[in-house]
């Protein structure tokens, strides 16, 4: 129900209501306002031809007027929007509402009953639930909307669909939590006379509305709920005359066209004949196939356990028509079922233990993995049981144990009225189906749970290593900014110019923070930049030559080819390979030796062109089991918490680069081969296969 007419009733029900207040109200709804000013501009009310704004619409209309209106437009935007109201020929049924609806009105008047428009809007309401009906069951209920609105449509509703129009609407009026005996007037506007002797009087108002607008042949009927009414036959005939200009008029206001609704026959209620019992069973369990199936699907769309836990206890209250339900699932040692904080009261449940040791209908039915139907009254229960009977408000309860792969995982237990018990009893299959289903995916999240720690810590794992690795990496640069500090401060001593040195202290300060900086990305994102390589291999001996790193004793010779050495690569990622290499040479040749960086051009392997890049020392070689575990982050001979990372660091920068590494190993020294992508290889390759998928 539109929040605007619940508060419009409010104030138009209030002794106190002003124009102002009342505009301001109407004005949030544009719908509404449009209607308004509409009719206050229309010849009947207005005769100059300057336009009037809300306020004077409202005061030009009048409290009456205004009030009919508003609670006529907003139930036809309400229920308009039904499902099939489109596509199915309204006249008659907003004919018959709307009549019902003046007449109720007017008949409220005579009997000075204080709330006019509640009697206006329960006369249109009245008949609502046939709408509710056929939105809900349109091919079960397409003829017998249609149909002449008496105690056999009842019988036939009941028969075919369980609900008649009445209880239909009835329901559907009290989800608006209205504080009204609305929902009540619609409920028995087909109640017997006589039963409504003491009955409210909104409810034998429109009791007699109903009679006068659909049943005016019955005139037994029409007398005895006048009297009720204490209304007199002259009263009824001038309430009856005024009706049909009431309807018309609204009807032209509201922009409803009821032009041939009362050439519209009505004919009697109509009922199929009864299916075959065994038909209907076999039709039923189709039904719950699908349902089952249906619910299967939704749970594996929920994202997270307390989700799935959710999607689980909703659902069995809808299938099952549960007054509450809750989720007991077994601890990890399997002695206890403990209460999953879902839907209210999540506190207590948060906190609900029930053992299965100590014995119980609901323990037992764990234990058992069967169905259990537990009622309140007749029977003994332990106090945990009699605290699920206050948790869940109910009279009793159905015990459903989630089994799955003969292990039962928890229980559900679904609190339902005593008189729903039978019924539920028959649908057991079902239930048990259900059960299953709910089961499966619940082990599922469990195990996805588990996999999520593994993953978690897997991450962990990755992140200690990456440190350990930064680390590593980190000491690099250091040493190099200690090493040219101390050149720093001799030349500074000596007044000699220090641009380029201070040139190489922030270069490697910078490659610290980028260091540092790639810790918080495990996998960081690839770059596509074209490095110079003998720039690179010029850079990095710079650093070395200018320190005391590389002793007197060690020869470093570089090996360049006159063409562009270009490569598709993060310069960066190449200083630290070299880096990495050289110190790793230096420290082999302790008694002196040569180390040589040379390029030897470009290679083609598997259809990519790569350059390769060749660092080699003479140094007395790797043993064989150290070149056996060459890149894996191992324990070396060197001190220090981080020492036997560098080669493996070494090549998950080729790697990352795109590229291969090799190293061949003996005892006249050692050389590693890297090949690395060359200018435009890879795209050159992407096009290469593109024109031979075209060609094919």
């Amino acid at each position: 129900m539109p929040q605007i007419l619940i508060k419009l009733i409010e104030h138009l029900q209030a002794d106190d209501a002003g124009m102002p207040e009342l505009a301001a109200l109407i004005a949030k709804d544009a719908a509404m306002t449009s209607k308004i000013l509409t009719v206050a501009n229309s010849s009947a009310y207005h005769r100059n031809q300057r336009t009037v704004g809300l306020e004077q619409s409202l005061v030009s209309l009048g409290t009456d007027m205004i009030k009919t209106l508003v609670i006529s437009e907003s139930v036809f935007q309400t229920f308009n929007s039904f499902p099939h109201s489109g596509s199915t020929d309204l006249r008659g049924f907003w004919k018959g509402s709307l009549t019902t609806a003046v007449i109720a009105r007017d008949i409220a008047r005579q009997m000075e009953y204080p709330h006019v428009e509640e009697a206006y809007l329960a006369g249109l309401l009245h008949n609502v639930g046939r709408l509710a009906l056929l939105a809900t069951a349109p091919k079960e209920y397409a003829f017998n909307f249609t149909a002449r609105d008496d105690e056999d449509l009842c019988a036939v509703e009941q028969r075919t669909l369980q609900i008649t129009h009445s209880e239909a609407g009835a329901w559907l009026i009290e989800r608006w939590n209205l504080d009204s005996f609305l929902a009540d007037s619609v409920l028995y506007h087909h109640e017997p006379i006589a039963r409504l002797e003491a009955a409210h009087p909104l409810i034998r108002m429109v009791r007699l509305a109903h009679l006068l607008c659909s049943h005016d042949d019955q005139e037994q009927a029409i007398a005895e709920s006048a009297r009720l009414c204490n209304l007199d036959g002259e009263k009824l005939e001038q309430i009856i005359k005024n009706a049909a200009r009431q309807v018309e008029k609204s009807a032209n206001y509201l922009g409803i066209d009821l032009t041939g609704a009362d050439d519209i026959v009505a004919p009697a209620a109509y009922a199929p004949p009864l299916v075959d019992p065994v038909q209907q069973r076999l039709s039923e369990e189709v039904r719950n196939i699908m349902l089952v199936s249906e619910m299967g699907q939704t749970f594996a769309r929920q994202h997270g356990e307390a989700g799935l836990l959710e999607a689980i206890t909703r659902s069995a209250r809808i299938l099952f028509d549960f007054e509450n339900a809750v989720l007991l699932l077994e601890n990890p040692t399997g002695h206890a079922l403990h209460g999953m904080a879902t839907g209210d009261h999540q506190q207590r449940l948060a906190e609900f233990v029930i053992p299965l040791n100590k014995g119980g209908a609901v323990a037992q039915s764990a234990l058992e993995r069967t169905l259990a139907y537990v009622s309140r009254e007749g029977q003994v229960h332990n106090v945990a049981e009699e605290q699920l009977f206050r948790i869940l408000g109910s009279e009793s309860m159905v015990c459903l144990p989630l089994v799955a792969n003969q292990r039962c995982l928890g229980v559900l237990i679904g609190g339902v009225p005593a008189w729903q018990m039978p019924h539920l009893q028959k649908r057991e299959r079902f239930l048990q189906s259900f059960g299953t289903q709910a089961a499966a995916s619940l082990e599922t999240a469990i195990s996805e749970r588990g996999h999520a720690k593994r993953q978690i810590a897997h991450v962990a794992e990755e992140y200690r290593e990456a440190s350990r690795r930064v680390v590593h990496e980190v000491n690099n640069p250091l040493s190099i900014i200690k090493n040219y500090l101390s050149v720093l401060d001799g030349k500074l001593a000596k007044r000699e110019p220090v641009v380029g040195e201070m040139s190489i202290l922030n270069e490697e300060i910078d490659r610290v923070g980028q260091l540092i900086n790639g810790l918080a990305d495990l996998q960081p994102t690839e770059t596509s930049r074209v490095t110079d390589v003998a720039k690179v291999v010029d850079d990095v001996l710079r650093l070395f030559r200018a320190t005391d790193f590389v002793p007197a004793s060690v020869q470093i010779v570089v090996r360049m080819q006159e063409e562009p050495a270009e490569i598709d690569g993060d310069a960066d990622l190449l200083k630290q390979i070299l880096v990495n290499l050289i110190k790793n040479a230096v420290e082999a040749l302790g008694d002196g030796g040569k180390i040589e960086i040379s390029n030897r051009g470009h290679v083609n392997r598997e259809r990519k062109l790569y350059l390769e890049l060749v660092v080699s020392d003479t140094g007395p070689g790797l043993s064989a089991e150290v070149l056996a575990n060459l890149f894996s982050p191992v324990r070396s001979s060197k001190e220090g918490a981080h020492h036997g990372l560098g080669l493996s660091i070494v090549h998950s920068l080729v790697k990352k680069m795109q590229g291969l590494i090799t190293c061949r190993s003996g005892k006249t020294g050692t050389t590693f081969e890297i090949l690395l992508p060359a200018k435009g290889s890879t795209s050159q390759v992407a096009s290469v296969q593109t024109r031979v998928m075209d060609s094919a």
